[in-house]
């Protein structure tokens, strides 16, 4: 399973076959066979593999809101040391094993107690997760694109500045000069997590607070929309 990680760490997933773990492992293909049914039972393992990697803290921290900040790191974490593990998760038919349920069900029971159903519970869950995704899929596809052309971002942007310049001289759009004058035009990808993962936090807190209120917005009365206000 290491070898089989390894290969999809360092040179992406599409590198990953039976016939290249045999050839690391020094062994013939059809041996493996005796072990897994194929590639995509194969990449299944390595998913449960890779998200058992780090236990949750233990004792249990307090509070919802940072039991689902330690889901969320978590699962950040995974995504930015194994970056082919998103592209395999995040489809509506994920490899669904111990280890990854796992990380559902802490999410879940950080907001138990609350007064949720377990609908809304489960969509807090992955609303959580999507929003870690959304942000690991910048981090996943710089990973891509550099191993596919060779080219670092910082290179890419680089190259690009002189463009870029020109367009924000012609005084267009002030808000975007403002903010390259100020930052230039890198981003700091773990920055931009930590500040949408709060953002996201603050809006839950809304939904929180309203049911302590007595005026919560279950699946039943509500929808979607009403985690976001």
């Amino acid at each position: 399973m290491r070898t089989a990680v390894h290969i999809a760490d360092t040179e992406g997933l599409d590198a990953l076959s039976m016939r290249r773990v045999a050839a690391e492992l020094g062994a013939g293909t059809m041996s493996l066979y005796r072990y897994v049914s194929g590639k995509d039972a194969l990449v299944e393992l390595m998913v449960e593999s890779v998200f058992g990697e780090s236990s949750y803290p233990s004792p249990v921290p307090g509070g919802w809101r940072t039991r689902l900040e330690v889901a969320a790191r978590r699962e950040w974490g995974m995504y930015s040391k194994h970056p082919w593990a998103l592209r395999v998760i995040a489809t509506p038919q994920p490899p669904i094993g111990p280890n990854v349920l796992a990380d559902v069900e802490w999410a879940m029971r950080a907001m138990d107690g609350l007064g949720l159903d377990p609908t809304t519970m489960h969509w807090v869950a992955i609303m959580v997760s999507a929003q870690v995704q959304g942000a690991a899929l910048l981090l996943v596809n710089e990973v891509e694109a550099e191993r596919r052309t060779g080219v670092t971002t910082r290179q890419w942007r680089a190259s690009k500045t002189p463009m870029l310049l020109e367009i924000l001289e012609s005084g267009q759009f002030p808000m975007l000069s403002r903010l390259y004058a100020e930052q230039g035009d890198a981003i700091d990808i773990d920055k931009w997590f930590e500040f949408s993962l709060r953002r996201l936090l603050d809006g839950l807190a809304v939904l929180i607070e309203d049911r302590d209120k007595g005026s919560a917005y279950g699946v039943q009365q509500g929808s979607m929309r009403d985690l976001a206000r």
